[in-house]
């Protein structure tokens, strides 16, 4: 297996540690049934031995993980989250851009990236506010091919928000002007997302591309595929259940939507923390608010309210409470394309 490996070809991608867990794992199986069939007398599988497979942890970036990166050029882990305002910001820089409704579509409602290229208009109805994944375009060294999705679970039926179908709509005019515009020249795919001339639009141009855009603005890095886990974390944040995120996601595990794609915003986390604080009654608390109340009131005392108001104005207005981050086109926010991490859509779940 190892030598297979070193022989691969240069530009055929590497697989990840949990696909080459999952491969020994069948290979094993195999070897085994042959063993039973007498055919061979040892399983040599069993003794590959290989880097453990598990999935990173996916973080968000807060300000004190934004600030590490900057000085170090290191991401906290290989699957990073942004904040609600930093796809926020990413979304409106890009609005004018060919791809804005397939980024928006990935970010807001966690399609594969092989599912967004590969998803057709027949399989699309905006009027009812849904889409069906029934295929994707899947990368094997640079040829694309059509496949269906990944898992059984992965051909599923998504509803769409108000502000992702007037994303599609205004896609679907553009996409109907070019086909004016290349007349003949046009190439009939079918798929809501193509090229200018109607041809597949290669997977990873589009990643290619989402980088590009991003750094344009100094966001800090996520793949393509961390707008999977921002959706399931909004959706999580928003108040869906494990559930309904699975279902959303195309996952065949609910295990995997749990420890993988439900990373806690900042806000969540504090409100979680405040509330579960509020659980337990505390006589020290209640005596220090009987001795307030009871307190005689000095001359300059605030007036009612004031303390209140004065606790509000001491955090600007908009501030974001997950942290700042460095404005538009400010060249230090900029890390180089190399710090990203590697381009493992493919097997991404």
């Amino acid at each position: 297996m190892k030598a297979a490996i070193a022989e691969m070809e240069p530009y055929r991608r590497i697989v990840g540690p949990a696909t080459r867990q999952r491969v020994r794992s069948t290979l094993r199986a195999a070897l085994n049934a042959a063993i039973a069939q007498q055919l061979i007398t040892f399983n040599p599988a069993a003794h590959v031995e290989l880097e453990a497979g598990k999935r990173p942890k996916a973080l968000v970036w807060t300000e004190e993980r934004i600030l590490h990166w900057k000085r170090t050029g290191e991401k906290p882990s290989p699957v990073m989250v942004w904040t609600p305002e930093h796809t926020g910001l990413f979304l409106d820089h890009i609005a004018e851009d060919r791809l804005y409704a397939l980024f928006h579509l990935i970010a807001f409602r966690g399609l594969r990236r092989g599912e967004a290229c590969g998803q057709k208009w027949t399989d699309t109805n905006l009027d009812a506010g849904l889409i069906t994944v029934a295929k994707q375009l899947v990368v094997d060294g640079w040829e694309v091919y059509e496949d269906d999705p990944k898992t059984d679970a992965g051909a599923r039926t998504i509803a769409l928000d108000s502000d992702t179908v007037q994303a599609l709509k205004r896609h679907r005019a553009q996409q109907d002007k070019d086909r004016e515009e290349w007349e003949s020249a046009w190439v009939e795919t079918g798929r809501v997302f193509t090229r200018e001339n109607g041809e597949l639009l290669h997977p990873a141009n589009v990643t290619r591309r989402f980088v590009e855009l991003y750094e344009e603005i100094g966001l800090p890095p996520v793949r393509l595929h961390d707008l999977r886990h921002g959706a399931a974390t909004l959706a999580h944040a928003a108040g869906a259940d494990l559930k309904d995120i699975q279902e959303m996601l195309g996952h065949s595990s609910i295990t995997i939507t749990a420890d993988t794609y439900t990373s806690l915003l900042p806000e969540a986390d504090l409100a979680i923390a405040e509330a579960a604080a509020r659980l337990v009654p505390r006589a020290r608390a209640t005596t220090e608010n009987v001795t307030t109340e009871n307190a005689t009131p000095e001359a300059d005392s605030e007036e009612p309210g004031e303390a209140e108001e004065a606790e509000a104005d001491s955090v600007p207005d908009g501030a974001d409470p997950s942290g700042e981050i460095s404005e538009p086109g400010d060249p230090s926010a900029h890390a180089p394309l190399t710090q990203t991490a590697p381009d493992d859509e493919s097997e991404a779940e």
